[in-house]
């Protein structure tokens, strides 16, 4: 029993669990301070959104637990896969949550933009660790290239899932209640761009702050690595 207790502990140490657990309660702390003493609730549906960005990494160790556990059998990613694409532009979706920011005396400003960036700074981080464990994993079965695809991939239908869900107000379930709805939604910009000019730019823009985010991550993920390595 022990000896699994320890194996887990090191899973989520080498896949970072514990420093995005940490980011998200300490983000929880400062929201519940803000309830406690202005009591205000005006943000709370913060946790609600935050709660979403941590399913696409849970998906992510899933699909890594899959596979060490049967390397051959590539078949069992599927439905961690499925889920984490699913709900990967949540993590995504909490920076335009930056819309909200404004002045709610008595409570003041300076604190709700530490607050709601501490909120954006965990879903960035929890979308790009999430994206490197799946790419790690592509790069497995597939290669280099095919994985730095996979990346531009799921990227740009990440900055599309952030406009079906901020404009369009789209959640991820919905792809199982109205699929036809969704996809006819998700394609139309594709198929005409010229009549879709906006949801292009705003898909383009969060697609180009998700790869931001991920070089910046891969950066010091890989210089993290290099110092060990000495």
């Amino acid at each position: 029993m022990r000896e699994r207790i320890w194996q887990l502990h090191l899973f989520l140490k080498r896949h970072s669990f514990y420093a995005l657990a940490f980011g998200s309660i300490l983000t929880l702390g400062l929201l519940a301070a803000r309830i406690v003493r202005y009591d205000r609730l005006s943000l709370v549906f913060l946790v609600w959104n935050l709660a979403l960005a941590w399913i696409p990494y849970v998906a992510s160790l899933w699909a890594v637990a899959s596979q060490r556990r049967r390397p051959q059998a590539w078949w069992l990613l599927l439905p961690a896969g499925a889920l984490w694409l699913l709900f990967f532009p949540n993590a995504l979706y909490l920076v335009t949550d930056l819309v909200h920011l404004r002045e709610r005396p008595p409570v003041p400003l300076w604190y709700d933009i530490g607050l709601l960036a501490t909120f954006v700074l965990n879903g960035c981080w929890l979308a790009v660790v999430s994206l490197h464990h799946m790419q790690e994993l592509v790069r497995r079965r597939a290669g280099a290239l095919v994985s730095w695809l996979f990346v531009l991939a799921a990227s740009g239908l990440s900055g599309l899932g952030v406009y079906m869900g901020r404009v369009l107000r789209w959640n991820s379930w919905d792809v199982l209640i109205e699929p036809r709805a969704v996809l006819a939604d998700a394609i139309g910009p594709l198929l005409n761009p010229r009549g879709h000019v906006s949801p292009l730019a705003l898909s383009a823009v969060f697609t180009a702050v998700l790869l931001i985010c991920y070089a910046m991550y891969l950066a010091a993920y890989h210089g993290g690595r290099m110092q060990e390595d000495r």
